[in-house]
């Protein structure tokens, strides 16, 4: 049998919180027909602007031939447009859409709505101190472990920001 201290492994916890953030979210874009590979896709573009294809892969943590395809679905959609490098032919950089910025305001609700669930109550200081921890981790770890690590974090895109007390309804 493989055994595991499962119930004091930090990376568990962690991992398992991230798959039910990204289940969540997946449902609620689901029920708009947009998928969480396209959101990550429109997430990495509105946080770190234009990128070339090989650099969108590399954010999103998959193979650029990977990414094509959803690339091209994205560009027959009306969401993305790809822009030949002027220098190098073989490259593109990814450009959102007027369609895009549209797609992604109502995708930015379903966000807030998925997070605004997440931290049901929680209080500010139990938010912060949570925010706190996760980037002492990413300190103590240090930087060649956490280079690739804003990708794999993104996908939840439950960022923290606190909510007056008021509005967080407690737990029933």
């Amino acid at each position: 049998m493989l055994e595991f201290d499962w119930d004091n492994s930090v990376g568990y916890w962690i991992c398992t919180t991230s798959h039910t953030l990204r289940r969540a979210l997946s449902t609620r874009l689901a029920e708009e027909k947009m998928t969480l590979r396209q959101w990550e896709v429109l997430a990495w573009l509105s946080r770190k602007g234009e990128l070339s294809q090989t650099q969108l892969a590399e954010c999103l943590g998959i193979e650029p031939h990977t990414l094509t395809g959803v690339v091209t679905r994205m560009e027959r959609d009306g969401w993305l447009k790809r822009v030949p490098c002027p220098t190098d032919r073989r490259r593109f950089s990814v450009h959102p859409t007027p369609r895009a910025e549209t797609v992604w305001a109502r995708a930015a609700e379903w966000c807030h709505e998925v997070r605004q669930q997440a931290l049901i109550g929680f209080s500010d200081a139990e938010i912060r101190s949570f925010k706190g921890m996760c980037e002492r981790i990413q300190q103590n770890l240090g930087p060649e472990a956490t280079a690739g690590a804003d990708s794999d974090c993104l996908t939840a895109e439950i960022v923290i920001e606190p909510q007056p007390e008021e509005s967080v309804p407690a737990v029933s």
